[in-house]
């Protein structure tokens, strides 16, 4: 019974992880078209730190806790699938950790990237959530 709880905490963190992947970036590419110092930046600075500190980094936390939690009590760590799953993760962690350094550049006025480049960042988290629910699903290996 508690597995089941906590899968479904599991499935909720991960729904609130990706919706603020999934949006973050594209908020740097509004962001990044927008004056330094305008009154435009300055709402974007608030809405990017809002939405990192509030949604996607507590969400990324219990994703994890509840996953490595799920994996170890289900026994998924003994399988491929799961390996490969396991490397996807790492890679959106990572994704995370540059949205967040992102999120300083714009947040001290040092951003030097155009907006063409966030909007190619905002879709490697789709393309790692398309690969890690195909592997929890179909478990292909």
């Amino acid at each position: 019974m508690l597995y089941d709880w906590i899968k479904a905490l599991h499935v909720l963190a991960v729904i609130s992880w990706m919706a603020g992947m999934l949006y973050l970036p594209r908020l740097m590419v509004y962001h990044a078209a927008a004056q330094a110092g305008s009154e435009a930046s300055e709402t974007f600075k608030v809405m990017e730190r809002r939405l990192l500190k509030a949604i996607i980094n507590p969400a990324m936390v219990v994703a994890w806790l509840a996953g490595l939690w799920l994996a170890y009590e289900g026994g998924w760590y003994r399988a491929p699938w799961f390996h490969a799953k396991f490397a996807l993760v790492l890679a959106m962690s990572a994704m995370h950790g540059f949205l967040v350094r992102w999120v300083r550049e714009f947040a001290e006025d040092r951003n030097t990237r155009p907006a063409r480049f966030y909007r190619i960042a905002n879709e490697v988290p789709t393309l790692l959530m398309i690969g890690i629910v195909i592997l929890v699903v179909v478990k292909p290996f």
